[in-house]
């Protein structure tokens, strides 16, 4: 798309003329429903569009005046890069104009211009008194400076003005970037016969293409963009700062709702929980009690919720930071805009932005849990992303990270680069996650300080098995992937030595006291001497006058020392007894093609079957011999 896009928007009182004034400005009436037709006023978001030159298409948000449909100008306001605060010459400044500018100050609209209307009414000296009642209306606000034009929209007097002041303004504002996801707040959802559905909306950042796949939140529906709509012509891709319509695929109209938000595939995650840097509007009327109702907008939703907050109750023209807990889920990212209007009667209290869009549940009295809000609400984007990655014990990937600091793209890989320069963050490629250093640091050590402990419980045995180990890290590393990369690394780097599935920490023996000693030495000495007619584990038990289980810990040292050799359960023989025999066997072999039991009891000394047949079965199972018939033969690999 070669325009730019900009979104201007109106505000003020009912019935001081917005929606004649865009029909005047655009040829083009806003009023689409019948009830609008017959009561005179705008209930719904009217929408319109300005070309004022090749390159630059303004799209026009018509929102309402009246009180009972403040929700909807709130639902306009977002998204919009300028207002025209319109004011009508007959009534000068109204409640409904004090409301709206209240709400796009919170929504953090910072560019505007101010049309006074219906100038066709008045006397000139009436009409200098309203300008200077503007001026001192706006003196404290972002419209302080806005360039004032009287209009009519019956006469056609100013509207050349007010279009040549639009263009200006138009020049100077900054262009939405397209960085992170495609996200568009509905705001209309309607069918086309031989299209199905469509939604409208105004694209508050990155872009979309035609055909691509994207994500309804906080429903989690899945769809795919059939075409594409911008002031009713088809385009390819729309990007940030347009009015649009699209056509979505195999998704019923009953499905979506204003409010629900379409974005780029896994970039937000719906939450009942965010927190907010809040301001308590001076006009509001009265303290604003802990765990009051509300109705939460943003975007273009509206949810009822309660405020929490670590404190009685908070005082007009206050600032601070608070936890909203919602009726129901929606999908955010930190530092959207949103406002918030009380229970009843409804009326703007306050607004502001959201700092963590998927909290934790914060509790009152939890000091720490109000001190890490405000240091959040405090910081720049490098340390709230810093911050997140060292909570973050699993690690965190792109579009986790972008979800909890707000930032994209470009300027988020440009922070991780430099974060990553200096040592503070490690790119897990294998994960494809950030972690913070310390965080990795901290989780080696774990690990190291489990294996440290097993060795000090258990100062015979070799190492620790792999999977116990994996068991015991569990509270620590929940991920297994993340656990066999860390023990990759560890293992690499010589912290840990692992000897098939056994591990333990490079320069660990087994310790034996003095007693063990001796013990092992008896054992291994007895092993030795019996060769192929090993003692069983009860004629141990009765010769040592040892406990049984402090016998085997012995034998399972000599094992894993390879010092004997299992041949099956309870039948050990020393790895002398072993090599002879094999020695002993390969030099048969030598004359003959194959051996049977009678033969091979001979090349043994004559032991029982009790040994002869295991000892055999054992050689099978080496792959020294094959079983064929009642014979063995000598294996040719």
């Amino acid at each position: 798309m070669s325009y730019k896009g900009i979104i201007l928007g109106t505000a003020g009182h009912i019935d001081h003329g917005k929606t004649a004034l865009i029909k005047a400005l655009t040829g083009i009436d806003t009023d689409r429903l019948k009830e609008e037709k017959e009561r005179g006023i705008t209930i719904e978001l009217g929408f319109a569009h300005l070309k004022l030159s090749d390159d630059i298409i303004i799209g026009i948000v018509d929102v309402p005046g009246h009180e009972r449909f403040v929700k909807n100008m709130v639902a306009g306001a977002s998204g919009i890069d300028l207002v025209l605060m319109v004011i009508a010459a007959d009534e000068g400044v109204m409640p409904q104009t004090v409301e709206h500018l209240e709400i796009c100050e919170l929504l953090g609209i910072k560019t505007g211009l101010i049309a006074i209307t219906k100038v066709d009414l008045v006397e000139r000296d009436w009409l200098e008194l309203v300008k200077e009642d503007i001026l001192n209306f706006t003196k404290d606000t972002f419209l302080k400076d806005a360039p004032i034009i009287p209009v009519s929209s019956v006469t056609g007097e100013g509207i050349e003005s007010l279009k040549k002041e639009i263009a200006e303004i138009v020049k100077k504002i900054k262009i939405k970037t397209d960085e992170g996801p495609f996200r568009l707040p509905v705001d209309r959802v309607f069918t086309i016969k031989g299209f199905g559905t469509v939604v409208t909306g105004t694209g508050i950042s990155g872009s979309i293409k035609k055909g691509d796949q994207v994500i309804i939140y906080p429903k989690g529906l899945k769809t795919k963009i059939r075409n594409i709509q911008v002031h009713s012509q088809d385009v390819e891709e729309i990007k940030s700062g347009f009015r649009t319509a699209l056509n979505l695929q195999s998704i019923e109209k009953d499905e979506i709702e204003r409010g629900d938000v379409i974005a780029t595939p896994y970039t937000l995650k719906p939450s009942y929980l965010l927190d907010l840097e809040f301001r308590y509007l001076e006009s509001a009327e009265r303290p604003l009690k802990y765990k009051s109702p509300v109705r939460l907008h943003i975007g273009t939703s509206e949810v009822l919720g309660h405020i929490f907050f670590p404190k009685e109750q908070i005082e007009p023209g206050e600032k601070l930071c608070i936890q909203i807990r919602l009726s129901s889920p929606i999908a955010v990212l930190r530092g959207d805009r949103y406002v918030l209007r009380s229970y009843s009667p409804v009326r703007t209290i306050g607004g502001g932005v959201v700092l963590n869009p998927i909290p934790k549940k914060r509790k009152r009295h939890k000091k720490d849990h109000w001190e890490e809000l405000n240091f959040l609400s405090q910081i720049d984007d490098k340390e709230v992303i810093y911050y997140y990655l060292s909570k973050a014990q699993n690690g965190l990937t792109l579009n986790d990270i972008g979800l909890r600091s707000g930032v994209w793209a470009n300027r988020l890989e440009s922070i991780l680069r430099g974060l990553i320069d200096s040592n503070k963050v490690i790119f897990i490629d294998e994960l494809g996650k950030y972690f913070s250093s310390k965080v990795i640091e901290t989780l080696n050590n774990k690990l190291v300080n489990i294996l440290s402990d097993y060795h000090s419980n258990h100062p015979l045995d070799l190492g620790m098995d792999k999977e116990e180990l994996r068991s015991k890290s569990e509270s620590y590393i929940s991920d297994n992937k993340l656990f066999s990369v860390l023990l990759s690394d560890l293992i690499k780097k010589g912290v840990i030595e692992k000897e098939k599935e056994l591990l333990r920490i490079k320069g660990f023996s087994p310790k034996l006291s003095s007693s063990e000693q001796r013990l092992y030495d008896d054992i291994e000495a007895l092993y030795r001497e019996s060769g192929l007619k090993p003692p069983l584990e009860k004629e141990l038990v009765k010769k040592f006058n040892k406990d049984s289980n402090e016998l085997k810990k012995i034998i399972e040292l000599l094992l894993r020392r390879s010092v004997i050799v299992k041949i099956k359960e309870g039948f050990y023989i020393h790895k002398n007894a072993l090599t002879e025999i094999k020695e002993k066997l390969f030099i048969y072999f030598k004359t003959h093609q194959e051996i049977g039991v009678p033969e091979f009891r001979d090349l043994t000394g004559g032991i029982s079957r009790k040994y002869l047949i295991p000892l055999l079965e054992y050689l099978d199972s080496q792959k020294i011999t094959i079983r064929v018939g009642d014979k063995r033969r000598l294996r040719s690999n």
